[in-house]
């Protein structure tokens, strides 16, 4: 399946997995939630998702380097500051808790798998093959840092 490596823009991916969201929640009963509290967690979720997504790609500007993903080649500089201290992908930890606030919004147990399935697709098809190149491309700094800073969180 190398073929679908690098080819669907991560928002692309969040997008279409929460259209698929929707429908699945009606699948099974709802959670029992007040509604205004939570809409109020998924809009907070939310904001800090998008919050976390542009701050990344604002420290990739900085550093004159591209945030295409699907170009990880045409990386000019290895950014490891700011919040890639704490995660080597922001932008798809800000995804990936957008797709939250939306199954919060659901409150439907089997919206939870829209999360799930973008860390499962975004790990195998998109950052694997970016490790990859970045690895030849930085070699041992991006290695040392890989070793010092997790993934996702």
């Amino acid at each position: 399946m190398r073929f679908l490596e690098l080819k669907i823009p991560p928002p692309v991916v969040a997008a279409t997995i929460a259209f698929a969201m929707w429908p699945l929640s009606s699948l099974l009963p709802t959670v029992a939630a007040p509604g205004n509290a939570r809409l109020a967690l998924a809009i907070t979720v939310a904001l800090t998702g998008v919050a976390i997504d542009i701050t990344g790609a604002i420290a990739f500007w900085r550093a004159s380097t591209t945030v295409n993903p699907l170009r990880p080649a045409n990386t000019q500089t290895l950014v490891t500051g700011g919040l890639y201290r704490f995660s080597r992908n922001p932008m798809y930890v800000g995804q990936l808790l957008v797709l939250l606030a939306w199954a919060i919004y659901l409150a439907a147990p089997l919206a939870l798998a829209g999360p799930v399935a973008f860390i499962l697709f975004i790990n195998r098809f998109q950052i694997e093959p970016e490790e990859r190149v970045l690895a030849e491309k930085f070699g041992e700094p991006f290695e040392r840092y890989k070793a010092a800073v997790r993934r996702w969180l």
